[in-house]
């Protein structure tokens, strides 16, 4: 018997079936999706080429680029591609139209807002912004251009609802290549960190609980005092060497017999020095694989800032799944005590979301097919990615519903 024939293959893969009547209709629905952001474009012929390239996204083509989209809807290549990469349209209108769109069917009081960054390899020097910088993709430093992006997660699923291009201090600094790729005289360079703030006041319309991030945020200081000071509850990772002091230790006494507060170090090696008792044993969510299962412990703790002077205290978080024994992660957070460890472990179980739905865009809309060089044209682009994903995300919901019955 082969291994499709094992009764539990045979019905994995009848649960997998999608009914034809699921998916009937999806043409009718994309252009009742688009009646809502038509108008946010400026002329008839940009209305006329959105449509056009929502449904180039949306198909099943192996490229997502302009020509290949214009050659599927018999269209001439020139006037697809200028619409992408220099069209006189306003991304911000169609991205605020996004946001108001999902808070209106996604609502969730317990969401979860998680910026993270996104690097795109790129041949050549060309293009805006574009230098050798990390790529986690690829796992090491590569030339290529990254985003800073904010997915919403909530319980009805996960979409981008922002993106901005990072422009390294050189570029920023340097007026022919601005020149050449169209860059605003208003962009300056941005930290990452600064462009995630910049994403949250426009995205903290959407109602939210929390907001979290990857260690390249939760490691600066400035970053997750911003969040405070702007009123937001936050779990950021940060790297394993983060220098913490618990001030609950014991204080040492010194050969003079002074008592001295306890001394600073690695959260990595302050992690490893606690007893098992002190980890609770939590079930996260539901993974591929089965229940994900973690041991976490939680403890006021704290840090110093670039400049080293002491901060207020943070609540420190360590994870660790017990399937994965040696894949410990940090995070601090500004909750103190009133929120139960359950809940932060649950916030920070979704920071992966963000990674998750950028893959589904890289994979199914092109969201990394692109060919333009100008900030206009990388920002359009992403606009129009991210619309398209989100429709996807609502047919994903209508399908679903259709199949179960």
């Amino acid at each position: 018997m082969s291994l499709l024939q094992a009764p539990e293959a045979r019905a994995l893969l009848e649960e997998a079936v999608v009914p034809l009547a699921a998916v009937q209709g999806g043409l009718q629905r994309l252009s009742r999706f688009l009646e809502r952001y038509l108008p946010r474009f400026y002329r008839a012929e940009q209305r006329e080429l959105a449509s056009v390239v929502l449904e180039g996204r949306l198909s099943n083509l192996e490229r997502k680029t302009a020509e290949p989209i214009a050659r599927q809807a018999g269209r001439p290549r020139k006037p697809v591609q200028h619409f992408v990469g220099a069209g006189s349209w306003d991304d911000d209108a169609v991205l605020t139209e996004l946001r108001r769109h999902v808070a209106e069917v996604w609502a969730d009081d317990r969401a979860v807002l998680i910026f993270d960054a996104s690097a795109f390899a790129k041949k050549g020097d060309d293009s805006c912004g574009v230098a050798r910088q990390w790529c986690g993709r690829l796992g090491k430093v590569e030339n290529g251009q990254v985003g800073v992006f904010t997915a919403y997660a909530a319980a009805c699923g996960g979409v981008l609802v922002d993106a901005q291009l990072y422009l390294p201090a050189d570029w920023a600094a340097d007026r022919t290549r601005r020149h050449q790729c169209h860059v605003p005289a208003g962009v300056t360079f941005q930290e990452k960190w600064r462009l995630a703030l910049a994403q949250w006041e426009r995205c903290r319309s959407l109602p939210h609980a929390w907001v979290t991030a990857g260690d390249e945020f939760g490691r600066v200081t400035a970053f997750r005092q911003a969040l405070r000071r702007g009123g937001a509850r936050d779990v950021l990772d940060v790297p394993c060497n983060t220098q913490i002091r618990d001030p609950e230790a014991p204080p040492e006494v010194g050969k003079s017999g002074r008592r001295r507060r306890p001394p600073w170090e690695a959260v990595q090696g302050w992690a490893a020095r606690q007893p098992s008792a002190a980890r609770r044993r939590l079930t996260v969510r539901a993974g591929e694989k089965g229940p994900l299962v973690v041991r976490a412990l939680t403890r006021l703790v704290q840090t110093k800032d670039e400049d080293g002077r002491v901060g207020r205290p943070e609540r420190l978080l360590v994870v660790r799944p017990v399937a994965r024994a040696g894949d410990v992660t940090y995070a601090l957070s500004n909750a103190l005590s009133a929120v139960p460890l359950a809940e932060l472990v649950r916030v920070k179980g979704e920071r992966p979301r963000a990674e998750q739905v950028l893959g589904e865009g890289k994979g199914e809309v092109g969201l990394s097919h692109y060919e333009v060089r100008s900030w206009v044209g990388w920002h359009h682009h992403m606009t129009l990615s991210l619309l398209a994903l989100w429709f996807l995300c609502l047919e994903k919901t209508v399908v679903e519903k259709k199949r179960r019955g």
